[in-house]
């Protein structure tokens, strides 16, 4: 979800950077998904300590813990763009008046 924006000056660096950071943001995520897969899998068929229960409790917990970290990184982002888009606008009020 890539947006195109006016670029000037050092905002064309500043807009990769932030395009970038989405875009690990985005691997982030779905590598913490599987990691959290994979280990419930994994936990589920330990011998001495796994089973269900175990996995089930990996998955859920693993599950709250990338939607939480996600979801902080994307309202991170959220706010950013929220404050660029204000600050465009005020100042194509300022530059009516």
């Amino acid at each position: 979800m890539t947006a195109h924006y006016s670029h000037t000056g050092s905002s064309k660096m500043r807009d990769f950077f932030i395009r970038s950071f989405e875009a690990i943001i985005g691997i982030g995520i779905v590598l913490s998904v599987l990691a959290v897969i994979v280990s419930g899998g994994a936990a589920m068929f330990d011998r001495y300590h796994g089973g269900l229960v175990t996995a089930l409790g990996i998955w859920i917990a693993g599950g709250i813990s990338v939607l939480i970290g996600g979801g902080a990184a994307y309202l991170s982002l959220g706010i950013y763009h929220n404050t660029r888009r204000t600050a465009e606008a005020l100042e194509k009020l300022l530059a009516k008046s």
